[in-house]
């Protein structure tokens, strides 16, 4: 029976309230004490920031913790290797940015699909089909990770013919036979946690990731420094933690975490997989072709002349970059859950408020991260090296630096909005565009025909693709129509568990 069937008699405010299909407990409460909605012009602009900005960063918070922890791995995981050699972390580290790299990028894309379709249903209270639409996602990324098995497979042979020496390449293809466990866990990890993320439960993805953080530490001191089993016992540590985050997520899920969203296996999951396969595909390819661009970026460096300091210096920004990017990865995924579930509930200008906040709010922060680069441009380098030629280096780079973390403060946001959205398809052209057919030939070209080196790569590559890329994302954000929008979720909802 719908709200305005609903015989109970409420106030005007809260029936008010009760039809902006705010869904969680924390809304129910909300709602019980007259808590302010989109569309109430009484209701100061203050307290409707402040009342989304405790929605948003209820799945922020916690995706900044969890997406550290598993930054973190891999860096526990190099440091390791490097204890053991330069070889050794030389082959893990191309294992890791390289194979594991792709596989990462391509898996996790596809799975953001489950931001659209699941945060919707979940704003449409069509609680059911979120337990369904992960089942999906696991046939589709189980499937794929299969389709992908050659890049572990023949590691070795595709890293020679990329020019990679015979060493490296030998023991990289070890290193990434040993890490096929890893492989696998992907295609249950990224649906369960987009899962939990798309009901609001997205602290319990940040418990799990932070314990799965301590094992991988306890075993990657058990294996290299106890038992002593070198680089394969480097690489088998990696499988650890990932699993214990695919254990422990289906457990909470399984197991009474999820009453309403998980009703068991349903063969439910096999049917409109075609359908699902196109979204997931189109999601994948949105977010590999900006996860590739600055591993662009690192390739044409090292084809420069001397590129020996400059990669390094390079590595070091790319570094800070790194750590710094798990904060707009979390406004990714906040952005994206938040405008799904607002339009699934059929309320436009919800969508539009929570877009609102959620990009002036990452703003902030990267404005914040700019201005702390641009004062300590020639001291932050002190922390992974002395080198006074790399130190000059880095600090001529940091103007590049300090503007790539303020624009990916707002990029990765409005991508986010896009995949609440169900905008994948249309936003993976604009990246191709901007990319790979504006950005990367400007780099090249200012790199190489201008004589500028790192710095004309860079500041082409980051002015002519990411900048243009994000102004294109923001006019097509700001023009969109989202009362139309939240018409056509509405539409698509209601054609769910048909």
């Amino acid at each position: 029976m719908s709200w305005e069937k609903s015989s109970i008699k409420l106030d005007d405010q809260k029936v008010a309230l009760l039809q902006d299909h705010h869904h969680s407990d924390a809304d129910a409460q909300q709602v019980e004490q007259g808590a302010p909605n989109y569309e109430d012009a009484t209701t100061s602009l203050g307290k409707r920031v402040w009342v989304e900005s405790k929605k948003l960063w209820h799945i922020v918070g916690p995706s900044i913790i969890s997406r550290l922890a598993s930054y973190s791995m891999f860096v526990i995981t190099q440091a390791f290797a490097g204890h053991l050699g330069d070889l050794e972390l030389a082959a893990i580290s191309i294992g890791a940015n390289v194979i594991v790299g792709f596989d990462f990028g391509l898996m996790l894309g596809m799975a953001s699909a489950l931001e659209t379709l699941c945060g919707q249903a979940y704003g449409a209270k069509k609680y059911h089909m979120l337990g369904v639409y992960m089942q999906r996602s696991w046939i589709v990324l189980f499937v794929c990770s299969i389709l992908l098995l050659p890049l572990y497979l023949f590691a070795t042979p595709m890293l020679k013919l990329l020019g990679q020496p015979e060493d490296v390449a030998d023991l990289a293809g070890v290193v990434s036979l040993w890490m096929l466990p890893l492989h696998f866990s992907f295609a249950f990890q990224f649906p369960l946690q987009r899962f939990l993320q798309c009901q609001l439960k997205a602290g319990v993805v940040a418990w799990v990731s932070v314990l799965a953080f301590c094992v991988h530490i306890f075993v990657s001191w058990l294996f290299v420094s106890v038992l002593k089993c070198g680089i394969v016992g480097v690489a088998i540590t990696q499988n650890f933690g990932w699993w214990v985050v695919v254990f422990g997520l289906f457990s909470y899920t399984v197991c009474g975490g999820c009453p309403i969203t998980w009703a068991g296996f349903s063969m439910e999951a096999f049917a409109g997989l075609w359908e699902f396969v196109k979204l997931s595909v189109a999601s994948g390819v949105m977010l590999c072709l900006e996860n590739w661009y600055y591993r662009i970026l690192i390739l044409m460096t090292g084809n420069l002349k001397n590129a020996k300091i400059a990669l390094d210096a390079l590595s070091i920004c790319m570094s800070i970059n790194g750590w710094e990017m798990m904060i707009p990865f979390a406004f990714f995924a906040g952005a994206g859950v938040r405008v799904a579930n607002e339009l699934g509930a059929g309320n436009g200008k919800g969508a539009k408020f929570a877009t609102k906040v959620a990009v002036s709010t990452s703003m902030v922060i990267g404005l914040f991260f700019w201005l702390l680069v641009i004062i300590l441009h020639d001291k932050f380098t002190y922390i992974f090296s002395t080198s006074k030629p790399v130190i000059e280096a880095v600090s001529q780079l940091s103007i590049f630096l300090a503007f790539t973390i303020l624009l990916n403060s707002i990029q990765p946001v409005l991508s986010g909005v896009a995949v609440g959205s169900g905008w994948q398809s249309v936003v993976a052209y604009i990246n191709l565009g901007c990319y790979y057919l504006l950005g990367v030939p400007l780099g090249f070209l200012m790199g190489w025909h201008f004589d500028l080196g790192v710095m004309g790569i860079w500041g082409g590559m980051i002015f002519g693709g990411t900048a243009v890329q994000t102004v294109i994302l923001a006019i097509i954000t700001i023009r969109c129509d989202w009362e139309k929008e939240a018409k056509k979720a509405s539409i698509a909802c209601r054609e769910m568990g048909r």
